[in-house]
């Protein structure tokens, strides 16, 4: 089996640092990708200081991967050819008989395979992410990027893209639609493109003053101040759908009572500490619902760079380069929330 150069935490604790990894031999169904860019997402710094308790040592992160073909398998499909921009996100494989991957929800199979920290039945050992020189992947979950795309730029799309976007799509937001982004990181800014994309009147809550003219630069219609008791009392009984794309603990019942009767708070993120407890009545005397949602499958996923290409929309990005120290550097910065919105690494 291939040994290649890959960046990695060994144990908790640890710093990210260059190890040798192992990938499985290119397959008939799979494709071989030479990695050219990665994001650095927030579940990245959490699964590297074993956040939610799950995390398997050695640790190579990484889940939102732009490259490009080197290598088919035999049985490729034949849309893919050698040289190819591709992109790979959260999981590189599932079960395909359960009902959830039947109806094209294969990121909700209970037998999933995610891109790092989860079992590669291939080599009978953990899965290694996108840090990392090149990567092999069954050719359902490699994704095809337009050419008009900013390669550095569509990396995010991956997961901060992909997240929001799905969950736009489920409840049906278009022209007409408000929504309210809580949070303005990796995820809120590609849900405040995404949603103001889509037709909707967007919302940005923030804690920040100094993202207001942010918010309104990357298409919400107004900033709200969370900490401002006055502007969220304007904002009552007024949105269909918000997303809370936070990583930080919020008060759920401040958001709640936003919501339009009928209408959806949205978890995108997962924080380290979970949740407070919602006040029931807020819920049952507006028929109000708080829900979470994650990633797209396959299809949503490359309907998403469809549509990005088609809307010109990719990430605000900071490139960094493919070194131990640029990438704690970046991990740093990133657990400061210093870092407007996604930091990419540039591999190679």
């Amino acid at each position: 089996m291939p040994s290649i150069l890959a960046y990695g935490a060994v144990e908790q604790g640890s710093a990210v640092s260059a190890l040798n990894i192992e990938r499985r031999e290119t397959g008939p169904c799979d494709v071989k990708i030479q990695i050219l860019f990665c994001g650095i997402c927030g579940s990245d710094l959490h699964a590297i200081r074993n956040d939610w308790k799950d995390t398997t040592y050695p640790l190579v992160p990484g889940h939102e991967i732009v490259g490009k073909i080197t290598e088919l398998g035999s049985q490729a499909f034949p849309h893919f050819k050698v040289g190819d921009k591709v992109a790979v996100g959260c999981m590189v494989d599932s079960c395909r008989e359960c009902s959830d991957c039947k109806e094209g929800f294969e990121q909700y199979c209970q037998a999933g395979t995610y891109t790092y920290n989860s079992f590669d039945q291939h080599l009978n050992q953990m899965t290694f992410g996108g840090f990392s020189e090149s990567i092999v992947v069954d050719q359902k979950f490699v994704f095809k990027i337009p050419d008009n795309l900013d390669l550095a730029g569509a990396a995010p799309l991956l997961c901060a893209g992909i997240t929001p976007y799905s969950a736009l799509r489920h409840w049906n937001i278009g022209k007409g639609s408000k929504v309210g982004v809580v949070g303005l990181g990796g995820l809120g800014h590609m849900g405040v493109k995404l949603a103001a994309a889509l037709g909707a009147d967007v919302t940005l809550f923030t804690t920040s003053p100094d993202k207001i003219e942010e918010g309104k630069r990357l298409g919400a219609t107004r900033v709200v101040l969370s900490t401002d008791a006055e502007q969220m009392k304007e904002c009552a009984n007024s949105l269909d759908l918000i997303l809370n794309t936070a990583s930080a603990q919020v008060k759920l019942d401040n958001y709640v009572a936003l919501l339009k009767r009928e209408g959806t708070l949205c978890l995108l993120g997962v924080p380290a500490i979970q949740e407070e407890p919602v006040t029931t009545a807020d819920l049952i005397f507006r028929r109000r619902h708080i829900s979470g949602s994650m990633i797209g499958g396959p299809k949503e996923t490359q309907e998403l760079l469809d549509f990005c290409a088609e809307h010109q929309i990719t990430a605000d990005v900071e490139l960094i380069g493919s070194t131990a120290e640029e990438i704690n550097n970046a991990l740093d910065r990133l657990r400061k929330g210093d870092v407007k919105y996604r930091f990419v690494i540039r591999m190679g």
